[in-house]
């Protein structure tokens, strides 16, 4: 094996899942840590509302199947969730364990061992609830949408989910990149929503205002849950180049099973959490040299510091104070043209805004350049709905995912503008009982 392949399956999978005794292991380790905590830190940290120490103690008792009924109750998305949640900042990062200058629960891993079991048996049709009578159309099928579509089913709503894409999961199944989760249990868990009665209706775009009228008719309450748009592009001289991508492309191209030969050499354009995932993809994919550039400092980079240690510590380099001018080369991508910057007065962000240093241009060599400066809002889309307000090109809502329009509600990346799965999860609970609330005539 070569040197550059012993380095991209080094770094394999991100949470590699727990066997049974590790499993066990954990969850006694959790439950010996020195008495109740009520509340738990870590539960109260979850914004699914997950009931962690309760999953713990039925891990702990040797009832899996139990533990994932808990998780999958308040998230339905818990295997997913599992695999892509920064923990860190939430859950594990709440361990009473800290205090004492000992390693976090390894919930996410404990989280996973659980659900991965259920995935395993065939799914058991769930009991339904009473029919109300009501219909909800969902619009998107990502982690918001879905989330929206279980708790409204639940409650015993007839929902229909409607996705322009031919699989269900949106930034899940086509943005998250393949060593955080891949395709798997995204499938099993959109089958117990089906099981469930949830009805989806995928290659369905909604390409005019007639298409979104029609919807309406047919509903009593709309839920968007539409994400944001494409990748911003940078519109920079030779951005034709073969060899120069947009983050999100490049991510649909390797979760959609297609090959993505990135060379030697990987330039990533960006500094949020969407940069270093591709960057730290590219290691996987066998580059030897990663560099991320940022035209602020490190200090200001809108990634999660762990993150950010976690991929200089896999190679990627943290190129500070530097912006792409211009891709260069002559058949395909050779280079990326780059000036220094230096920080100057404050901007209406109150960041200080990054300008050029004269005459310090030179160009980064490069068989692959990757742009991941944010995305773009559906603003097409959402002006077809009436009464719907817009700040920044997002939905604006009130804390229960009301909108303008009383019969839309929202919760999502439209909403937040790009956030984590677990917090489209829990925008989308909120969102659901505002719902059903005002179906059932109730405050």
């Amino acid at each position: 094996m070569s040197a550059t392949a012993e380095r991209a399956n080094a770094f394999a999978e991100l949470r590699p899942p727990l066997d049974e005794a590790g499993a066990l292991l954990e969850a006694d380790r959790c439950l010996a840590c020195g008495g109740p905590h009520a509340p738990a830190p870590c539960a109260a940290a979850c914004p699914a509302e997950i009931d962690v120490p309760r999953f713990v103690e039925q891990i702990a008792a040797g009832d899996a199947l139990g533990a994932a009924a808990t998780i999958l109750r308040e998230n339905p998305l818990g295997g997913t969730c599992a695999r892509v949640c920064p923990v860190e900042l939430l859950c594990e990062g709440a361990c009473v364990l800290l205090h004492d200058r000992r390693p976090p629960i390894a919930i996410a891993a404990l989280q996973r061992f659980a659900t991965d079991r259920l995935f395993a048996l065939p799914p058991a049709p769930p009991g339904r609830p009473p029919a109300t009578g009501r219909r909800v159309v969902v619009v998107g099928a990502g982690p918001a949408g879905l989330t929206a579509a279980y708790e409204l089913a639940a409650r015993g709503h007839a929902v229909t989910v409607v996705d322009g894409r031919e699989e269900p999961g949106g930034l899940v199944r086509y943005g998250i990149a393949p060593y955080r989760q891949s395709r798997e249990p995204l499938p099993a868990e959109v089958a117990r929503l089906e099981a469930l009665g949830v009805e989806l209706s995928l290659g369905t775009p909604i390409d005019s205002p007639e298409a979104l009228r029609a919807l309406e008719a047919e509903a009593d309450a709309v839920f968007l849950g539409v994400g944001m748009g494409g990748d911003v592009e940078l519109e920079l001289p030779g951005s034709g180049l073969p060899g120069v991508w947009r983050s999100l492309d490049f991510v649909e191209r390797l979760k959609t099973g297609r090959s993505a030969e990135v060379g030697r050499r990987v330039v990533v354009i960006g500094g949020g959490n969407t940069a270093i995932d591709v960057a730290r993809e590219s290691v996987r994919l066998g580059a030897e040299v990663v560099a991320l550039l940022y035209r602020r400092t490190e200090a200001e980079m809108p990634a999660f510091p762990h993150e950010v240690e976690e991929a200089r510590a896999e190679g990627v380099e943290i190129v500070r104070l530097t912006a792409p001018v211009r891709y260069v080369g002559r058949e395909r991508l050779e280079g990326v043209e780059c000036v220094r910057m230096e920080l100057g007065a404050r901007d209406e962000s109150g960041r200080r805004r990054p300008e050029p240093v004269p005459g310090s241009e030179h160009v980064v060599p490069a068989d692959t350049a990757i742009e991941a400066v944010g995305q773009v809002p559906r603003a097409e889309l959402l002006s077809w709905v009436e009464g719907l307000e817009l700040e920044r090109g997002r939905i604006r809502v009130d804390e229960d995912g009301r909108t303008g329009n009383p019969r839309y509600f929202a919760a999502g990346d439209a909403v937040s503008g790009g956030a984590t799965v677990v917090e489209a999860v829990r925008g989308a609970k909120r969102a659901a009982r505002a719902i059903d609330a005002r179906l059932r005539g109730e405050a």
